[in-house]
């Protein structure tokens, strides 16, 4: 089940967060918990994943997604994102945009899949390494 986070998610959320990405924003996921930013949970008895996104619409900014670790690789991303574009789409969205290392070859094959495609090379735009801004329209 996909759903809009709650308070009580935070801690669970905060840890998926701490060991998946490589850069976090903790600020971002603690205000974005009560909104707005938007933070959707993939819910499986148990919060084991989340998209963070900052809505400028018509543009939405994807600046978290993440799985926890041990449950990446089964399709809960898939399910994540799928769930995320539709929700995004019927709020008369008509761009997602997102940054990506510029050599994840993982990520960058995820959000291919979804049809992202590279709008602008970001040097410099991580601590240790360039990044690529992806978009994807509605």
């Amino acid at each position: 089940m996909i759903r809009e986070a709650r308070s009580e998610d935070e801690a669970q959320l905060r840890a998926i967060q701490m060991n998946t990405l490589d850069e976090p924003w903790p600020e971002l996921l603690g205000v974005g918990v009560d909104g707005p930013p938007l933070v959707l949970v993939l819910d499986i008895g148990e919060p084991l994943g989340y998209a963070l996104v900052v809505p400028d619409h018509p543009v939405a900014y994807l600046a978290e997604f993440a799985i926890a670790p041990g449950k990446q690789g089964q399709g809960l991303g898939t399910t994540l994102m799928g769930g995320l574009l539709d929700r995004l789409q019927a709020g008369g969205f008509e761009t997602v945009r997102l940054t990506a290392r510029a050599d994840d070859e993982r990520a960058r094959g995820f959000y291919d899949g979804f049809g992202f495609a590279v709008a602008d090379e970001l040097p410099g735009h991580y601590d240790d390494g360039d990044g690529v801004l992806l978009v994807r329209d509605l």
